[in-house]
Parts: structure tokens; C-alpha cells; sequence
């Protein structure tokens, strides 16, 4: 045989068995479908720490973690947590009412009355929150604001924070501010 007519032969053949397989569609479906694992806890308390320093410590009364194309920690029913700084020293504490933990980001999503409170009592309020594990700064582009002794600053459309509220960046922003007296 000719390598032409092999391939011709090959070919038929091909074609033959492909238009004689039937596809069952619950066949097709289960082997393109993505899994996800999903895990539930209770009364959970964790860590998270990077480069050996405890960064943060997170209370939730429910976790439940689903691993798919990223490994992600819902907490559905309130989240804790409190943030330390290099020396391991608590700075400042945050509360919500939802909470998503990307693990392969190193993000953190809060929603619903998000309120962080440093130790020094200055409070900042969102609605929306994102805290980025990796350069520990907040930001969200939603109603923000931000009190402290002296100063209630409102941010219509977002803010930058570094997780112990010393430097804060608003955008559109509004409110009251004490400055000094001129001299």
C-alpha cells in the first residue's frame, strides 16, 4: 500500500468510528465539568502569618472553604480579626459581617458594616472593604469614613489605609478637620 492510500484508509476509518460513537450528554457534562471541594467549619479561629510573622488573627463562628481554580475561605456569619504589626504587637482590630479570604491572592473581602478600630480608638467605616495581605493596606472605591480625635473625614468614593491607620488616602472627600492656629 501506498502512503497516500494508507492515510486515505486511516482517515475512512476515523471518520467511520467518530460518526459511529454517540455522545451521552450526563457523560459529557460529568467529564467537563469543574469540581470543587468544599470544606465547613465552625467556632473557627486561625492565623495568618508570612515570612514567619503573625500578620493577623481571624474569629468566625462558620468558614467554608471551596477549592476550585482558587482556594477560597468564606465566612458568611461575621469575621473578627486583629492586626499586628512586625514586633507581633496588636494594632488594630476589624470587624464585618462577611468576609471572603482569596488564599492565592492574599486578599481579603469584607462587606456589610466593615468597621476597623485601632488601639489609639480612630475608626474608619465602610460598606465595602479590601485588605491585601501582602503590602497590608485597605482600599475600597465605596463610602468611606474616618474618625479620630478632632477629625471626621468622609470619602464618597474610596480610600488607601494601611492596616494601622496612620496614612490614610481619600478620594472626594468631605468633613471636619482640626488645624493648627496660624501664628
Amino acid at each position: 500500500m501506498t502512503k497516500s492510500l494508507r492515510t486515505l484508509v486511516g482517515g475512512l476509518w476515523l471518520l467511520a468510528f467518530l460518526s459511529s460513537c454517540e455522545n451521552d450528554d450526563r457523560v459529557l457534562r460529568d467529564w467537563t465539568r469543574q469540581l470543587r471541594l468544599r470544606e465547613e467549619a465552625t467556632n473557627i479561629e486561625s492565623s495568618i502569618s508570612q515570612e514567619g510573622k503573625l500578620r493577623a488573627r481571624i474569629k468566625a463562628p462558620l468558614m467554608i472553604k471551596e477549592a476550585g481554580d482558587t482556594v477560597q475561605m468564606t465566612f458568611p456569619q461575621t469575621l473578627h480579626c486583629d492586626f499586628y504589626n512586625d514586633s507581633a504587637q496588636l494594632e488594630s482590630r476589624l470587624d464585618a459581617r462577611f468576609g471572603i479570604y482569596y488564599e492565592n491572592l492574599n486578599k481579603v473581602f469584607l462587606r456589610d458594616s466593615v468597621v476597623v478600630v485601632t488601639l489609639k480608638g480612630d475608626t474608619l467605616v465602610s460598606p465595602e472593604l479590601w485588605w491585601d495581605q501582602n503590602t497590608k493596606l485597605f482600599y475600597t472605591d465605596k463610602y468611606a469614613s474616618y474618625r479620630s480625635p478632632g477629625q471626621q473625614i468622609v470619602g464618597g468614593k474610596g480610600l488607601e489605609a494601611t492596616q494601622d491607620l496612620k496614612r490614610i488616602t481619600f478620594k472626594s472627600t468631605t468633613g471636619l478637620v482640626n488645624a493648627p492656629q496660624a501664628q
